[in-house]
C-alpha cells in the first residue's frame, strides 16, 4: 500500500444534549500516510474518542470528507459502510467490546465470518498462537484478565487483514505492565502485516514511538502534524 491511507478535509462534529448544541470537533484537515504509526493526542475532552470514530467510519461528521483506503467514506450508505469497513479496517476498543457469549475463538473469527471466510478459524488459531493464547481459546472474555481481553481484541481487528488499524486508548483499562506489552504487540503485529496504525491517546510515552503525532485541544489540531520525539 503506498501513498495516503487516510485523508481528512474540515471535518466538523458537534452533539445535542438537553436541547443544546455541543460542538466536538472543527475544521479538522489532516492525512496519514500509508504505513504509518499515527497518535492522535489529547486530554480527556479534546475530542480524540470522536475524531477515531469519524476517521474510521463508525460514526458520520456533521461536515467534511473522509477518505479511507482511496474511498470516500462520506458518501457511502450505511448498507455500503458496514461491510466496507469490515473489509479495509480493525478496530480496538479500550474497553474491549468482545462478545459475551463467545469464546475467544469464536469472538476472533466473528469479523470473519461476516464475510464468509473459510478459513476464519484458521486465521484466529493463526493469531490466537501469535499472542501466547492458544490455551485460552475456548475460554469466554468474563474468563480472562484484562491484558488476555485486549490481546483478543486486537486478534480480532486483525483477522481480516485490514490496511487500517485503529486503537481507541488501548492501554487505558490496563496496568503499566500489560500496557507496555500491549503496545508492543500492536505495533509488532502492524509492522508484519504492512498496515497503518492511528491511536488515540493521552500518554506521551506512547506519543514518543509514533512516526507522527496529532495533537487536539478543544476538537482543534493544536500543532498539526510533528514526527516523534526522540
Amino acid at each position: 500500500m503506498t501513498g495516503h491511507a487516510l485523508e481528512a478535509v474540515q471535518l466538523a462534529k458537534a452533539y445535542t444534549i438537553d436541547g443544546r448544541r455541543i460542538p466536538v470537533l472543527a475544521g479538522i484537515d489532516l492525512v496519514v500516510p500509508a504505513g504509518a504509526f499515527v497518535v492522535i493526542e489529547g486530554k480527556s475532552g479534546s475530542g480524540k474518542s470522536t475524531l477515531l470514530s469519524l476517521l474510521s467510519g463508525l460514526d458520520r461528521p456533521d461536515s467534511g470528507k473522509i477518505i479511507l483506503a482511496g474511498t470516500d467514506i462520506t458518501t457511502l450508505g450505511e448498507d455500503e459502510l458496514a461491510p466496507f469497513r469490515n473489509r479495509t479496517i480493525g478496530y480496538v476498543f479500550q474497553s474491549f467490546h468482545l462478545v459475551p457469549s463467545l469464546t475467544a475463538l469464536e469472538n476472533i473469527m466473528f469479523p470473519a465470518e461476516l464475510i464468509r471466510d473459510s478459513t476464519a478459524k484458521a486465521k484466529a488459531m493463526d493469531l490466537l498462537a501469535r499472542v501466547d493464547l492458544n490455551s485460552r481459546r475456548n475460554n469466554f472474555p468474563h474468563q480472562l484478565s484484562g491484558g488476555e481481553k485486549q490481546r483478543v481484541a486486537i486478534c480480532r481487528a486483525l483477522v481480516n487483514s485490514p490496511q487500517i488499524l485503529f486503537a481507541d486508548e488501548p492501554t487505558g483499562n490496563l496496568d503499566s505492565a500489560n500496557g507496555d506489552i500491549i503496545l508492543r504487540l500492536l505495533l509488532e503485529l502492524r509492522r508484519e502485516r504492512g498496515a497503518t496504525l492511528v491511536l488515540a491517546t493521552h500518554s506521551g510515552e506512547i506519543s514518543r514511538q509514533a512516526d507522527q503525532v496529532v495533537r487536539l485541544a478543544d476538537g482543534s489540531i493544536a500543532h498539526g502534524f510533528e514526527g516523534a520525539t526522540p
